[in-house]
């Protein structure tokens, strides 16, 4: 996966941060599989824990005033983090697997919800709206 600037990573939006953060979290669950094939057991720890740290960062990125779906999220972001334990313990290329299914279907889901977005005329115009509100002086 290639590095991204500062820069660009400012300019991404939190569905697009998301989407890298499924996107890194299913690219080193498919490197642990790959070490777990060449029994590098260092490498699939490694791997893994890198895993589990994204899913506790997609934990704690979550908007809980989104409802109930953030909830489940949350319950989902756990049980994957705990399986990812499990699977690392075990070395376990079936529930290292699992994983990536669920954080897969996550992902695609996530890319069609970043499809519907608003237009980039419309954020310029939210923008704008907030730099002249920020401005206003109200009685």
């Amino acid at each position: 996966m290639p590095l991204i600037s500062q820069e660009t990573l400012h300019k991404k939006t939190s569905q697009e941060l998301t989407l890298l953060l499924y996107e890194a979290a299913l690219n080193n669950l498919e490197l642990a599989n790959d070490a777990l094939e060449q029994r590098q057991f260092e490498k699939v720890n490694h791997h893994l824990q890198k895993t589990n740290d994204i899913l506790h960062r997609l934990g704690v990125g979550l908007n809980y005033d989104a409802g109930i779906l953030s909830d489940q999220l949350e319950q989902l972001y756990n049980y994957l983090a705990d399986e990812v334990v499990i699977a690392n313990f075990l070395k376990d290329k079936q529930r290292i697997n699992h994983v990536h299914a669920i954080l897969h279907s996550l992902f695609i889901a996530w890319i069609e919800a970043v499809k519907e977005k608003k237009e980039p005329s419309d954020r310029m115009n939210i923008k704008q709206t907030n730099a002249y509100e920020k401005n206003a002086f109200y009685e």
